[in-house]
């Protein structure tokens, strides 16, 4: 990454950060904060594989059963 484009949007790391203070300042509990981010990116990766869950867990680097129960935990629909 270029000087310029670093200066045009904040590094990972600092949003990350950032991220964190804003949810430390609200008072949400670390579980909370990892159920929190843990859903988002799942749904993140199916929305990117077409709820394809086999392509989703290869992706994510878990086995696909553990997915699906993850799925059913975050009571995650399917399209």
């Amino acid at each position: 990454m270029t000087d310029a484009a670093a200066g045009q949007q904040p590094r990972l790391k600092d949003r990350l950060e950032a991220l964190c203070l804003e949810m430390i300042d609200r008072g949400i509990l670390f579980s909370e904060a990892a159920v929190c981010f843990e859903k988002c990116f799942i749904l993140e990766m199916l929305r990117r594989n077409e709820h394809n869950l086999s392509r989703t867990a290869d992706q994510l680097g878990i086995h696909r059963n553990t997915l699906a129960k993850k799925v059913s935990q975050y009571q995650i629909k399917n399209r």
